[in-house]
């Protein structure tokens, strides 16, 4: 796989997540998040355990210890930045929303510099292009009220960009699929223990709802076991800086599943002049990250 590719599978990872708002729609209010994210997580799992575990099993003795403390350590990091993101996005819109799950991507640089890794030109460029998009979309509308969530939704973001650099690394020394599939699995145990903390009757205390658990079967098909076995492989190829920012490419999906699909599916999105402006350069600022301009599309094998 070389670069060209590697974006290509990370790009079709994003359309699995942008997904999620039609997901969301399917799950009643009195539903709690950690639920979604324990079935979805556990689902998605088994989804890859089931014909990928003769190689999971080999990977996981091959990886020993230090790939458990690697699964842990990256299902902690994801299911502490998405409480987060779910405590801080309850506090805007939801066209402002978008673009502050594009946050990542200008939290990178901060992340890279303390763990002592070089930044690119390029990532430094990307980073202005994209804050400049988040600042055009959020400030006009901006409350006071608002702070404390933007301070939560900063802090996932910089949790998120952190997992984005050690899973990349994690997936150049383990195997993949034993990665992606114990990491999810963690993630389900995780969120278990959180759900039973806020509902001790589990399933018993869930709604009788098709759509419910329709809407679970096609997220952990989707965005758990399709999307998260792409990016794994995606990301053994490509910088971080990559991965972050197609991933902020979000944007543009979502924004036009608000605009296309019925108000009955999703919450429809209104695209004013500010928020074309802003997705223009959350766009131009993914670009000039993503792209290679020495037409050097190959990578050194992982």
């Amino acid at each position: 796989m070389n670069r060209f590719q590697a974006n290509i599978c990370l790009l079709c990872a994003t359309l699995c997540w942008s997904a999620e708002v039609l997901v969301y729609a399917c799950i009643p209010d009195g539903v709690a998040g950690s639920a979604t994210v324990c079935v979805t997580s556990l689902g998605g799992s088994a989804l890859l355990l089931v014909p990928f575990w003769r190689r999971v099993a080999a990977g996981l003795r091959e990886g020993g210890r230090r790939l458990l403390l690697a699964g842990l350590g990256l299902a902690l990091l994801n299911v502490v930045y998405s409480l987060h993101f779910i405590a801080g996005l309850r506090v805007f819109e939801s066209t402002e929303s978008v673009f502050v799950n594009c946050l990542g991507m200008v939290v990178m640089p901060i992340v890279l510099l303390a763990m002592r890794r070089r930044v690119a030109p390029e990532t430094w460029l990307s980073v202005a292009l994209v804050g400049a998009g988040v600042v055009l979309a959020l400030v006009p509308a901006f409350r006071a009220e608002q702070a404390r969530g933007l301070f939560m939704i900063g802090v996932g973001s910089a949790l998120y960009a952190l997992s984005v650099v050690l899973l990349a690394d994690f997936v150049r020394k383990y195997d993949p699929v034993a990665v992606v599939v114990l990491r999810k699995g963690l993630m389900g145990v995780y969120s278990l223990a959180l759900w039973y903390a806020a509902d001790p009757r589990l399933f018993a205390g869930l709604p009788a709802s098709r759509t419910l658990f329709a809407g679970w079967t096609v997220y952990a098909f989707f965005a758990v076991a399709l999307a998260q076995t792409l990016n794994v492989f995606a990301v053994r190829r490509v910088p971080a800086e990559n991965a972050t920012a197609i991933g902020s490419l979000k944007l543009v999906f979502t924004l036009l599943l608000g605009v296309l699909l019925p108000a009955g599916l999703i919450t429809r999105i209104e695209l004013s002049p500010r928020v074309l402006v802003g997705a223009a350069f959350v766009v131009a600022g993914s670009l000039v990250q993503i792209v290679r301009f020495d037409g050097n599309r190959k990578e050194s094998p992982a």
